[in-house]
């Protein structure tokens, strides 16, 4: 991964003023898409959640296993095939899969009370934002724990679903308290190559690419707050 500190001094003739303003505006891109996105998930989740007759629909019948792997089997097809759309298409598939996130976490609102749910949103976001921070100023590369962070996501996927069966309440402890770490670590790691990534192509003038960029970006950045937000309700939320 590139250093940004380099490529910052010795960039093709690029004024230092200006890959700073630019990357600012880059990454309040990223930060406010993945905050619309946030606010769709946490709309959906809140209608579905209260309604009993809605929960009952989706959660007491087959449609369960839809809402819970369409999210997943979008963001995979997502990362694939975003190359092949403009930036206008990339981002209407990003909220659509944000109100997907929402449907399938909305029996949070039937487990947890809503106190502690807001309070853990607080947490999330509090821990969120120090961290996203450190790895946007820090000047260690974070890169060296990217293979290890995303293997550990395999792990607590093909672990989470295994339990689904198991329904082993030491194992699903363990996997929140991996979780936790986990995304935190990646929270910090994404946020330096969203960063780093900017600085890198910021000299090729190409809009459309830097858009859709961004757009990956707070995918990214949404998914590690979402997760770290649902296995710390795990451990804060407070059950019905």
């Amino acid at each position: 991964m590139a250093d940004y500190e380099t490529i910052r001094r010795t960039g093709a003739g690029v004024r230092t003023a200006q890959i700073d303003e630019g990357l600012r505006a880059y990454m309040n891109k990223v930060y406010g898409l993945m905050s619309v996105a946030m606010i769709i998930t946490g709309v959906v989740a809140y209608v579905v959640g209260t309604s009993e007759a809605m929960l009952i629909a989706i959660f007491q019948s087959p449609l369960k296993w839809v809402v819970m792997f369409a999210p997943l089997a979008v963001v995979f097809g997502f990362g694939a095939m975003i190359h092949r759309m403009s930036a206008a298409t990339a981002q209407i598939v990003f909220w659509v899969f944000s109100a997907l996130m929402g449907l399938s976490i909305s029996y949070i609102f039937a487990v947890y009370t809503g106190i502690s749910i807001a309070q853990t949103f607080l947490v999330t976001a509090i821990a969120f934002a120090g961290l996203s921070l450190y790895g946007y100023t820090t000047k260690k590369d974070l890169s060296g724990f990217g293979t290890f962070l995303i293997m550990g996501v395999i792990g607590l996927l093909v672990a989470s679903i295994v339990n689904i069966f198991l329904a082993s309440s030491a194992v699903q402890f363990a996997i929140s308290a991996l979780g936790v770490l986990i995304f935190a670590g990646l929270t910090a790691y994404d946020t330096q190559k969203i960063k780093n990534t900017y600085v890198v192509h910021a000299h090729n003038g190409d809009s459309e690419w830097l858009g859709k960029s961004a757009i990956m970006g707070a995918l990214n950045l949404y998914l590690d707050f979402l997760n770290m937000f649902m296995f710390l309700l795990q451990f804060l939320g407070n059950r019905n």
